[in-house]
């Protein structure tokens, strides 16, 4: 049984979905007025991992991630580039959809936008003004009274002094309470508002996931993720304007990702190492960068470094390099092996891939061992290694293919066939000082020929 650890309750819990055998999954998804970053990659490799091995599980998962197309940060860059925010926000949404195809990451079943669902935030702060849970400020400003819902800080774990510590009432609000947050802004003269109860303007932040959830989801649904920055304020205001609205228990489970660093420190522009997924995709292979960012417990922080790639790109090719030379075409995967049992009871643990990973590596291990003596096992072994692979979006690339990359080498493909092919013509023809001074001009390419029963191939040195 697949175990997760709920952050509402600080403990791993077994997963028991409110539907047998459906998951029905919420992630909170990108604002989408930039380039997607690394931070963005490692929450969107987490939960596609989750999402995966779910279904690999045998639960029929209902997976849906919003996108938040209107804030301030997007309405800022539409001023500063001059255009409308529908065009910002279309290009860069076009820009996430590129970047998650090339790190092999599963789109959601759904992918509500916030500026398609306003009528449902509009009902949803009715029900909270309704209920008192909710007031009108004299700016035309609508807020959430977080003192009137007792439970506020239960998912956060944070005490009231310690809310109103963090609390900051910014100029032009009329909060009543420091603590209490925006449900819909007034947006006097700006162009990009809508028509509501309460005058012109448009919705808070928090808001925005509580009706795409709910809408796409229902009142309460399995799973709530996101990264662990957002924990508080904004899945703890989620809840409370959630709970306060429906009457009913908001998400069973909270799932949260660890943060990304870069060099042991926190990524941001001002630092100067703040990179974009294509930055880095331009001189790593998107699996290189995916096994590195699967290969930390999803809630663990990760660590980006040329170092820590280094160590990703020997093991993805040591993965490569066992299945080349198998046969996996025509072999039948094994069935409920010890390998299995152990990746499933490591996965089945809060999606332990690091102990799953380990458990892939047993499997090159004992591919080596047999490969000599039982060449049908190996190759059965091999079609394990791809198959449980696949359940964490890794191993899915023809080896061959794969091996003929190099991380960050300025290398001519079509020069190295041509060489290769010379070669091959070189040894047919037995003339073999020609074939050594090709094999002499290619290794000092860093490239290796392997010369088997079907022909010449070549490889970048591992």
């Amino acid at each position: 049984m697949v175990t997760i650890y709920n952050t509402l309750t600080q403990r791993k819990e077994p997963l028991r979905p409110l539907e047998s055998g459906k998951v029905r999954l919420y992630v909170c998804g990108m604002t989408v007025y930039d380039f997607c970053h690394l931070g963005h990659a490692r929450m969107l490799l987490a939960f596609d991992v989750v999402v995966r091995y779910l279904r690999f599980s045998g639960y029929d998962v209902t997976y849906v991630r919003n996108i938040t197309d209107v804030d301030d940060k997007i309405l800022a860059r539409a001023v500063e580039d001059k255009e409308p925010f529908t065009a910002i926000t279309d290009r860069f949404i076009g820009a996430m959809h590129e970047d998650e195809a090339a790190l092999s990451i599963v789109r959601p079943d759904q992918e509500p936008r916030a500026t398609a669902h306003i009528d449902q935030m509009v009902n949803m702060i009715k029900k909270l003004l309704d209920s008192d849970h909710a007031y009108r400020a004299d700016n035309g400003d609508v807020y959430f009274s977080v003192s009137n819902f007792p439970d506020y800080g239960k998912l956060s774990k944070k005490k009231p002094d310690e809310l109103l510590e963090g609390a900051r009432v910014k100029v032009g609000e009329l909060k009543r309470d420091p603590r209490d947050f925006v449900l819909w802004k007034n947006a006097g003269d700006e162009t990009v508002g809508w028509d509501s109860p309460w005058g012109y303007g448009r919705p808070g932040w928090h808001i925005e996931c509580s009706a795409m959830s709910t809408c796409a989801l229902g009142d309460t649904f399995d799973i709530h993720g996101g990264g662990s920055d957002l924990m508080f304020p904004h899945h703890e205001n989620e809840i409370a304007q959630s709970e306060a609205a429906t009457g009913s228990t908001f998400a069973k489970v909270w799932m949260h990702n660890g943060p990304l660093r870069i060099d042991d420190e926190k990524m941001s522009k001002s630092l100067g190492n703040f990179l974009t997924v294509r930055e880095v995709l331009a001189s790593y292979k998107p699996e290189i960068v995916r096994y590195l960012l699967v290969s930390s417990h999803y809630r663990s922080p990760i660590n980006y470094s040329d170092n820590s790639l280094g160590q990703s790109v020997k093991a993805v090719e040591r993965f490569y390099h066992c299945l080349k030379d198998l046969n996996l075409a025509d072999s039948k995967t094994l069935t409920n092996s010890r390998f299995e049992k152990a990746f499933r009871r490591a996965m089945d643990d809060d999606f332990n891939t690091p102990q799953a990973l380990s458990v892939l590596f047993e499997i090159v291990s004992e591919i080596h061992q047999v490969k000599g003596e039982d060449q049908a096992l190996a190759n059965q072994l091999g079609a394990l290694l791809v198959r449980l692979g696949g359940s964490l979006g890794l191993l899915q690339a023809d080896p061959a293919v794969f091996l003929q990359y190099a991380v960050g080498a300025d290398i001519d493909k079509g020069e190295i066939d041509r060489l290769v092919n010379e070669r091959v013509a070189a040894r047919a023809d037995e003339n073999w000082q020609r074939a050594d001074e090709i094999r002499e001009q290619l290794s000092d390419l860093n490239v290796v020929i392997e010369d088997g029963a079907e022909g010449s191939t070549w490889r970048i040195k591992g």
